[in-house]
């Protein structure tokens, strides 16, 4: 599963900055608004110390991270739903990602221009879900409208009473992610990507200071609205982005840090998007694969190749901690660790699994 985050805020919140330090690139990041015009894209490996452990115990030819595609969407500025600072090009370049992780500037820096002279994080956070709910309105309003006066503007599973319901949030000013659908339901709004609809973590970029007024107030709102937040320094990023793994924990370690934002990052996204990971584990690759939690077995074997879904007979199931207390495979089988599952099995965080199919 490619999993892509769309990177957002206003203008000069700090966004390439830590898009560079987290993706190791090298986009301009300049103080000055919509320096980002065409959203730059970084792939980045997830960090997860069991594949080292795993790959410890196997030894295999190579060892394969999950991984997490960050895209740097130029900043939004009030009115873009009508179009303004190239609104419409942005919000489609949103629509695309299966997340958004909203920067927040949280520092003050009388070098670096703000769009409404000053930070004020309630009223940017305000700002960008106010474009994005507008933006979800017009989408919904015009199938809406088209429904009303032709049936044959029907779009799936959509219902009149659905679009209703959907319309009646938005109009009140609430995100689409915070109704209370049904399993049908979530299936049918899907189909229309809405800006609103779709899970949020807030970054505040900050200081290098203790104490941060400004942060203090955004996590209170975050609470408030129950979205997750992490507090993160983009400069402190950038200053680490080059340094050798053995230095970056030294550096962490100077600064009271135990895991850099990256590590930080991905984690919280993960839990955004309730995702989870399984392993596989062989002399060539022992490999981090990316699944939705609740997924069944043949649905991670599919994940791997499409055939191994459809053949799927059953899955060979090692949970992590036995695994690695076993050390390895051979051991954890003659101690009844190793199970059989069917077509019903959850797959849990960490399972190593492997797969029996059918070609």
């Amino acid at each position: 599963m490619g999993i892509r985050c769309g990177i957002v805020g206003l203008p000069n919140v700090g966004k390439s900055t830590l898009f560079n330090a987290i993706t190791k690139s090298k986009v301009e990041a300049a103080n000055y608004p919509f320096c980002t015009i065409d959203p730059n894209v970084g792939i980045v490996p997830i960090n997860d110390e069991r594949l080292d452990q795993i790959a410890k115990i196997v030894k295999p030819e190579k060892k394969t991270n999950a991984t997490i595609e960050f895209v740097d969407i130029a900043g939004l500025v009030k009115g873009a739903s009508d179009g303004e600072g190239l609104g419409n090009q942005f919000l489609a370049n949103i629509r695309e990602t299966d997340a958004i992780i909203h920067i927040i500037r949280c520092f003050e820096d009388n070098d670096i221009i703000h769009v409404s002279g000053k930070p004020d994080p309630l009223n940017d956070i305000e700002i960008i879900q106010t474009e994005l709910i507008l933006a979800d309105l017009k989408i919904v309003d015009g199938i809406y409208q088209k429904l009303l006066k032709n049936r044959a503007y029907w779009k799936g599973d959509l219902s009149k009473e659905l679009l209703e319901k959907v319309l009646d949030s938005l109009e009140k000013g609430k995100n689409v992610n915070t109704i209370d659908f049904d399993e049908n339901e979530k299936k049918s709004i899907k189909s229309l990507q809405l800006l609103s609809a779709k899970p949020v973590l807030y970054v505040a970029n900050i200081d290098e200071s203790s104490h941060n007024s400004n942060l203090e107030l955004v996590t209170k709102f975050a609470n408030k609205e129950n979205i997750d937040i992490v507090a993160i320094c983009a400069n402190v990023e950038a200053q680490i982005v080059d340094l050798t793994e053995e230095e970056k924990q030294e550096f962490l370690a100077d600064i009271g840090q135990k895991k850099s934002g990256l590590d930080i990052l991905t984690q919280s996204a993960y839990k955004a998007l309730g995702l989870q990971t399984y392993f596989t584990a062989g002399p060539k690759d022992v490999h981090a694969w990316t699944i939705k939690i609740g997924d069944t077995a043949p649905k991670a074997a599919g994940k791997i190749h499409s055939d191994f879904e459809k053949g799927f007979i059953r899955a060979e199931i090692i949970p992590f901690n036995d695994f690695i207390y076993y050390n390895g495979r051979n051991d954890a089988k003659k101690a009844g660790k190793l199970r059989s599952e069917g077509k019903n099995y959850i797959v849990q965080d960490g399972d190593i699994i492997n797969f029996l199919f059918n070609v």
